[in-house]
């Protein structure tokens, strides 16, 4: 059973969501919030494996409540998909920045709101690495160039900050073993390192980090350079 806490200013659409995700015999709403503020009480007190947070909501909104909920090393910390009326504006890209696993459009399908809660509760990405790539290239303000790798990316080895920067050039996993000549399975050891090492929960946070380091940058071409037969 998947637990659910959907946040929102109108009670018109939690109970709307509510009715569409218990019709499901796997989802739960155990709770609703009107606020930023109740949101972060209300998930703190349940402990939901999801949280549908809005962006834009009274006394404190999506992002920066999203942003105290997931503060902290607890590793039980809920998944949060923020709902948002606008497409691809720079709230999106500051939800990822606070740390959600994804976003939805409030007008989005039923079977896609389903779908999308489920995979959150999986733990699966809900924003394709290419789309986050564009928000970011809009959006982020670059650090200077300074030659060297950001203190945060010290910890990851030669063969983790290739496959970081393939990740955030929208590479998937299989593009990425073709790429650099290893196994699938090889890949997916690596970024897991790498997220345990930074410190993040998906690959979409880890994109986010290797643009705001500066290990990639925008206008940096698409495909990486050609690849080297090395051992992983």
């Amino acid at each position: 059973m998947i637990d659910i806490v959907v946040a929102d200013d109108q009670q018109l659409v939690r109970t709307g969501f509510r009715l569409i995700l218990e019709a499901q015999p796997d989802l739960r709403v155990v709770g609703e919030a009107g606020t930023g503020v109740e949101a972060v009480a209300v998930s703190r007190r349940l402990r939901p494996d999801v949280v549908l947070m809005d962006i834009r909501m009274p006394e404190l909104d999506g992002i920066q409540a999203t942003r105290q909920l997931l503060a902290g090393a607890d590793p039980d910390l809920p998944h949060v998909l923020m709902l948002t009326t606008f497409d691809l504006d720079r709230y999106v890209y500051g939800s990822l920045k606070a740390g959600a696993s994804g976003f939805l459009l409030k007008d989005a399908p039923r079977d896609q709101l389903i779908d999308a809660v489920r995979a959150a509760a999986a733990g699966q990405r809900l924003i394709a690495p290419a789309l986050t790539r564009r928000l970011i290239e809009r959006f982020l303000v670059l650090p200077p160039p300074d030659g060297g790798h950001a203190p945060s990316l010290r910890t990851l080895t030669d063969r983790e900050l290739e496959v970081l920067r393939l990740i955030a050039r929208g590479l998937s996993n299989t593009e990425i073993a073709a790429s650099i000549f290893v196994a699938e399975a090889t890949v997916k050891t690596h970024v897991n390192r790498i997220l345990a090492k930074l410190g993040l929960r998906t690959r979409v946070h880890a994109v986010v980090l290797a643009y705001e380091t500066g290990l990639v940058r925008p206008g940096d071409p698409d495909a990486p350079a050609p690849p080297r037969r090395e051992l992983a």
